[in-house]
């Protein structure tokens, strides 16, 4: 274990993963593992190194001040190599034969044009995890296409049934991009117990656009079983109404509400001081309603926008009825119920200083994940991994930095 850094005490501990993922993503994934206890080394090339490094916050040109990287590589070593060199792919190897799994994130054939694909890898460690993610997975006719969270948005069919319904499909940027991780992470996870139980590693070809599909529920199952096209509903549900995030009285902020019982109807009347709707029929079950939304959204709108929208949340959740103000960046750091969950924690960074990084969304009782330190300088960790992890005395180490294998 590196020196200064926290023994993981999380359901991984013990496990090594080699990292090849970049952007946000496969990072994604391998940030999980992580924060599950597992040794993440994350390698990097001087010439294309993880292009959030460049993000657009970062605070100078530095590779190693990019608030956006560190947040999304937390808890992971960095070790920089040439794997233009033969020396650096033959490094990779001696690394894989001490590891568990792999993960990479890059076009498909990337790994097997630099010698390090899952043939040539397993022939190394025969019991190796490796986890491939691209945007159309490694077989069919797109297989070669690139992509990013808005080409995964739109070929999963998420962009088609979000935004409004005069509108066009909206992206959800970045959150597709962590969905996808997410996605990964559970595959690797499953690959790693069936590993515990047989002794048998395996591949694992992930598509990320396939992934997001995965959320369209409803939308894909009324089309397999009525060819019914789901339209774009805006804030609306399928089922749930009144539901939607209506306007405040400060400017920008919203509150988002949703009444799924008539007995949650009843209770949002009285607090809105309008018995009468109750008994009013044109909204006497969800069904009806569904079909007077806009009436609906008029009338809470009208109530929302003389209050604060906290004070709102207060009032409806008193009576039972789902509602909560539309946070901001701002509003996440401040909120006091987040405060006392200790969703935030203090992370010391040798270029950007004490930087605020969320914790993992998980509390396991026994295996608490955690977030032991920042993210990688590039190559910031070399000596450890060559040295402590690949046994290599200083000579060795001198010889191949004489050859750039490191830059």
């Amino acid at each position: 274990m590196l020196e200064g850094m926290q023994e993981g005490s999380g359901p991984l501990a013990g496990v090594r993963v080699v990292d090849f993922t970049w952007a946000l993503a496969g990072p994604g994934c391998t940030l999980f593992l992580g924060m599950l206890g597992a040794e993440v080394i994350k390698v990097e090339t001087a010439q294309y190194p993880d292009a959030m490094r460049r993000g657009a916050y970062s605070v100078s040109g530095d590779l190693d001040s990019s608030p956006t990287f560190n947040s999304a590589n937390l808890n992971k070593l960095g070790l920089r190599l040439n794997l233009r060199r033969p020396e650096g792919v033959q490094i990779i190897k001696r690394l894989v034969a001490v590891s568990d799994v792999v993960v990479e994130n890059f076009r498909l054939g990337v790994m097997d044009r630099i010698g390090l694909g899952y043939q040539v890898l397993r022939q190394v460690n025969p019991t190796l995890v490796m986890a491939s993610s691209c945007a159309f997975g490694s077989t069919g006719p797109w297989r070669e296409l690139a992509g990013y969270a808005n080409v995964f948005n739109a070929m999963s069919g998420m962009g088609s049934i979000t935004g409004y319904q005069d509108g066009p499909p909206t992206e959800l940027r970045d959150s597709i991009d962590m969905r996808v991780g997410t996605n990964l992470t559970f595959a690797v996870l499953a690959a790693l117990y069936h590993r515990q139980r047989t002794g048998v590693g395996q591949y694992i070809d992930h598509a990320a656009a396939e992934a997001i599909t995965r959320h369209l529920g409803d939308a894909v199952m009324d089309y397999a079983m009525n060819q019914r096209v789901t339209p774009r509903r805006g804030n609306r549900d399928p089922l749930m109404a009144p539901h939607g995030c209506y306007p405040c009285k400060e400017n920008d902020t919203w509150l988002s509400l949703a009444v799924g019982t008539d007995d949650e109807w009843r209770a949002l009347c009285l607090v809105l001081g309008r018995p009468d709707l109750a008994a009013d029929p044109r909204f006497a079950d969800g069904a009806a309603r569904w079909a007077q939304q806009a009436e609906l959204d008029s009338i809470i709108g009208a109530w929302t926008c003389q209050r604060d929208a906290r004070q709102a949340m207060q009032e409806l959740q008193e009576a039972g009825v789902a509602a909560i103000p539309s946070f901001s960046a701002k509003d996440l750091f401040e909120d006091p119920h987040l405060r006392a969950r200790g969703v935030w924690q203090d992370v010391e960074h040798p270029k950007l200083g004490t930087t605020h990084v969320q914790v993992p969304p998980w509390r396991l009782s026994a295996t608490p994940a955690s977030v032991r330190r920042h993210g990688p300088l590039l190559g910031g960790d070399n000596d450890y991994v060559l040295c402590q992890v690949l046994g290599m005395g200083a000579g060795e180490v001198e010889r191949l930095a004489g050859q750039q294998v490191f830059e």
